[in-house]
């Protein structure tokens, strides 16, 4: 049988059920009751698809990424258009806000205070940190103890 994807969600990365919009994302995680993996990414992003590739890919992450978390990509380099009244200014840079990856990168900025990819946040439902953000992490021991950690504080 071939299980339907969640509304707003696509197969993103080994076939893991994604979104790549925040508030969907979360709506769908409280619906389910999962912690979210909130992964800052971009399209042009090398060390991403490195992890995706040889971290992600793995049997001791993909079923922990499929099984356990939502996950959130935001991908920083869309081009994708704002509507017009999406648009602003940026307080936290100055900086127009007119695209889906402007957006994303503020916001990643202003919550995070981070601006490189990938970045990677594990939440509650209450969008509070389970543990200390990450960034690129090719150790997959280090990769998957900073899930289950994650995991644990959910719990």
């Amino acid at each position: 049988a071939v299980s339907a994807l969640p509304e707003h969600a696509h197969k993103g990365p080994h076939g893991i059920i994604a979104f790549h919009d925040y508030e969907e994302g979360l709506a769908y995680a409280k619906e389910v009751g999962k912690p979210i993996l909130l992964d800052f990414t971009g399209y042009a992003c090398v060390n991403c698809r490195k992890m995706e590739d040889f971290v992600w890919s793995t049997s001791d992450i993909l079923p922990i990424l499929k099984e356990e978390f939502v996950l959130i990509s935001l991908y920083v380099d869309s081009k994708e258009e704002l509507s017009n009244e999406e648009k602003y200014v940026s307080k936290e840079t100055g900086k127009e806000i007119e695209t889906i990856g402007n957006k994303w990168s503020d916001f990643q900025i202003k919550e995070y205070q981070a601006n490189a990819q990938p970045y990677y946040v594990l939440m509650d439902l209450q969008e509070q940190n389970l543990n200390t953000p990450i960034g690129y992490t090719p150790d997959v021991e280090k990769y998957k103890n900073w899930l289950n950690e994650g995991l644990d504080n959910f719990k």
